[in-house]
């Protein structure tokens, strides 16, 4: 039984794209190529593609994190600190539950990702809900960045 993982989304199948790796037995993150290349101007924001979807369990999320070495060289954030990833992003209606990475260029100097530059990494959490949530009973996902409503 599948418990969490990674999967390559169709639109980006036989493209080359890697399924993410811890690279030492003491690493959180599953380090996240670029799946495309992009270029992100000064000042600029960018949402870089991953060709990637994250399956886990219902109480679970996959946090997004910038690797450490980007943003130091580069002078970029992600554009909302750390990327949250839900459990029912997965094979949503809208876009498969395609990962997308929103950077912010806050140097001088137009930054490069080429495809296959790890550029971010996730790691998968569990999370505790509150006594009383109704979470589960309403309508389902349908679509990406700021999907769960409005505000």
């Amino acid at each position: 039984m599948r418990e969490r993982g990674f999967e390559v989304v169709r639109a980006y199948e036989g493209r080359g794209i890697h399924i993410p790796e811890r690279r030492t037995a003491g690493s959180a993150g599953y380090d996240i190529e670029a799946a495309e290349d992009v270029e992100i101007a000064p000042g600029e924001l960018a949402v870089v593609p991953t060709g990637l979807k994250a399956y886990m369990k219902m109480d679970e999320v996959l946090q997004l994190h910038i690797r450490s070495s980007i943003a130091l060289k580069n002078k970029l954030s992600l554009s909302n600190s750390v990327g949250i990833i839900d459990a029912d992003y997965f094979n949503n209606e809208e876009n498969e539950g395609h990962i997308m990475v929103a950077f912010l260029n806050h140097g001088t100097k137009t930054v490069r990702f080429e495809k296959g530059m790890r550029i971010a990494q996730g790691i998968f959490v569990k999370y505790l809900t509150a006594d009383g949530d109704l979470a589960g009973r309403g309508r389902e996902r349908q679509g990406g960045f700021g999907s769960t409503g409005e505000g």
